[in-house]
């Protein structure tokens, strides 16, 4: 599965690629692409049998060899290179702004020039369109958190800071010992030494609400493991609940604000996502306080404690409109 969701992409995008190189060494192009050229042979023979429909001669893609060089003689429409939506560049963009100012990057410049790229064709971007979505800078808020981030790390200083923890609905103030700066799945986050908690932990910058670089310097213990983000950001626990819900168009950003899974398109523009909770009640809080536009379909327990917690609001409600109107 792995070599499939490895080899679409680079499928896709090896006609535009060469169509803008005729005569192009083999070998010269697998480098590009970071495949042998044994891959990259396979690559341009599976090409030949795609194209448009019809799939006859005048239909499907096709492609001159002459020696260990290639040219792409018909495009069957292919010319377009691959585009970015605007998840995608909005990830890129946090990634290369956390990058260009990181000391020690070996080309800052390159990297302020694909950022004035990416941004200009943000700006360029029809309505219509699915290039790059409109709006892809960083919060003002969490850029300058970020900054305050990069400062502490570069001079090696602990941090005070109030953070809102989602999963817990809480707000509380740590004092922490930055590690390192890390960008996973479009979010930047703080791996430091929780001196409250006594262990590492990640902290989403979007969720710090106060930031201070403190004098004294950090000190996270030798012994301090980072996470491994390979294969995702969270880890499920043994036995940790996890809901099946429905989210209404409104209701869409729950899946950027928290850690979901499997997320589905549904008509109408809804959502169905797997999320992984380890509060119930905070969850049915979540839940209520969208009135409506969150959907449970599992657990039917924690259906059963929404519709519960809503029927006993409504009757206070009513309770206090008749103690009001009397």
């Amino acid at each position: 599965m792995k070599t499939v969701a490895a080899r679409m992409p680079r499928l896709l995008a090896l006609v535009p690629y060469l169509l803008a190189r005729p005569g192009i060494d083999i070998e010269e192009a697998a480098a590009d692409f970071g495949v042998t050229g044994k891959q990259l042979r396979k690559d341009l023979e599976l090409l030949w049998m795609c194209g448009l429909p019809g799939y006859g001669p005048g239909d499907l893609i096709d492609l001159s060899f002459e020696g260990d060089t290639v040219t792409v003689t018909y495009d069957a429409g292919m010319r377009r290179p691959l585009r970015l939506t605007g998840a995608e560049a909005t990830a890129m963009l946090v990634a290369l702004r956390a990058l260009a100012e990181t000391p020690g990057v070996v080309d800052g410049d390159a990297v302020r020039r694909a950022i004035a790229k990416i941004e200009a064709a943000a700006g360029e971007a029809q309505p219509a369109g699915v290039v790059v979505g409109l709006g892809v800078r960083e919060a003002e808020r969490t850029a300058a958190t970020r900054e305050e981030v990069q400062r502490a790390l570069t001079q090696e200083r602990a941090l005070r800071m109030t953070y809102y923890t989602a999963s817990a609905d809480r707000i509380s103030d740590r004092v922490v010992d930055p590690m390192r700066l890390l960008i996973v799945e479009g979010n930047s986050y703080l791996e430091a030494w929780c001196r409250r908690a006594d262990a590492v932990r990640l902290f989403r910058l979007d969720r710090i609400d106060a930031i201070e670089v403190l004098t004294e310097r950090a000190a996270p213990p030798s012994d301090a493991e980072r996470h491994d983000v390979s294969e995702g950001l969270f880890a499920p626990r043994p036995g940790q609940p996890e809901a099946v819900l429905v989210l209404a168009p409104d209701a869409r950003w729950v899946a950027e604000y928290y850690s979901c899974e499997e997320l589905a398109e549904l008509d109408g523009g809804r959502l169905r996502v797997r999320m992984r909770y380890g509060d119930e009640s905070w969850l049915v809080r979540l839940v209520l306080g969208m009135g409506g536009e969150i959907i449970v379909e599992e657990p039917a327990e924690l259906a059963d404690q929404v519709r519960e917690r809503a029927a006993a609001g409504v009757a206070r409600a009513r309770t206090l409109t008749s103690y009001q109107a009397g």
